[in-house]
């Protein structure tokens, strides 16, 4: 058995793991008996944590938000991975927080110790993270969110489609997934008796927020799948049928974006992908370096004539192989100069 000592640290790294605790669920995982933990409850209250008790069947214990930040408990691997992720962050799709990861970092990087700042250095050394680009999403629309799933509360905000109509939503808040650094939620929404994905970035909540929900089990692999059918059509202005002339597996890992393939054949295949801007979708299609059709997207179809004959003005008028300066002996070498 833990002595009081650890057995107060391993109890306060538990508080903070989740929002709310039983006293017989922190009881096996401490091996004490419940009287132990409200015993333990006390002296953490005593030190200045402001452990809260909920009551009835449905209570327990959470650490509640006190005058000032508590420290947190972090293992080694705990610590690397909050020091890259603030790294990362300072150049992710989040709009405000960049300098604050960075004041947040050099904290962090004070009170490391030798060994893990070794670690976390040559990770940085390593790499390179280049700015997002495109839409941002507010920091405190991201706070938001993440606090409606962790206190299971309904989400209530606007939101503007990719067609530009604005709506009002209220939906039971599952994940919040990066995916081509962009942000999207994943939730129950009620009204339409079914998950929805929501771009982050064309979300406005509102306050105050709605009522409490049981959360719905839905697995991880699932909420990939869900995004990826979301990606490719609901979050996007426009959205085009096309037709390529290229084998799936070949097409799907040349993507920028994970989409719906329906394979027709060896080397023909359909996939529906979306985008901001017609002109995004044509860099994405030449990207893929095969033939394809355009099936039912006009404008998707003007804007490859538009990059067609701008890439032709570029290119210039063709260069005749009979022209000065072209000729080459018959095994293809240039000629010696004299």
């Amino acid at each position: 058995m833990l002595n009081t000592s650890a057995r107060l640290l391993r109890l306060l790294s538990l508080l903070q793991t989740r929002a709310l605790w039983t006293g017989p669920e922190l009881a096996e995982r401490l091996d004490v008996s419940t009287r132990t933990i409200r015993t333990d409850v006390d002296r953490l209250r005593q030190l200045g944590y402001p452990v809260e008790a909920a009551p009835g069947l449905t209570g327990g214990y959470r650490l509640g938000a006190g005058g000032a930040l508590p420290p947190l408990l972090l293992d080694d691997d705990e610590a690397v991975a909050v020091a890259i992720g603030l790294r990362t962050a300072a150049n992710g799709g989040v709009e405000g927080i960049g300098e604050t990861s960075i004041r947040a970092l050099a904290k962090l990087e004070q009170v490391l110790p030798p060994r893990l700042r070794h670690r976390v250095s040559a990770m940085q050394s390593a790499t390179l993270a280049v700015p997002a680009t495109g839409p941002k999403v507010d920091a405190d629309v991201m706070i938001a969110i993440a606090a409606a799933i962790r206190s299971e509360h309904r989400l209530r905000f606007d939101y503007a489609s990719h067609d530009g109509r604005a709506t009002s939503r209220e939906v039971e808040p599952h994940r919040l997934v990066v995916m081509g650094r962009r942000w999207y939620l994943i939730a129950w929404d009620p009204d339409r008796d079914d998950w929805r994905t929501f771009r982050a970035d064309r979300i406005t909540p509102k306050i105050p927020g709605g009522p409490r929900f049981t959360p719905r089990e839905l697995p991880e692999a699932e909420v990939t799948a869900r995004l990826q059918r979301g990606v490719g059509t609901a979050t996007w202005r426009y959205v085009a049928r096309v037709l390529l002339h290229g084998p799936a597996a070949e097409i799907r890992a040349k993507l920028p974006l994970p989409v719906e393939i329906e394979e027709l054949g060896p080397d023909r295949c359909l996939i529906r992908l979306g985008s901001d801007t017609p002109q995004m979708l044509t860099l994405y299609l030449g990207l893929l370096d095969v033939d394809f059709e355009v099936l039912d997207a006009p404008e998707l179809s003007a804007a490859l004539t538009a990059l067609a004959d701008r890439l032709h003005r570029a290119a210039g008028p063709p260069v005749r192989s009979d022209a000065p300066g072209n000729d080459q002996s018959s095994s293809g070498s240039r000629p010696e100069p004299s």
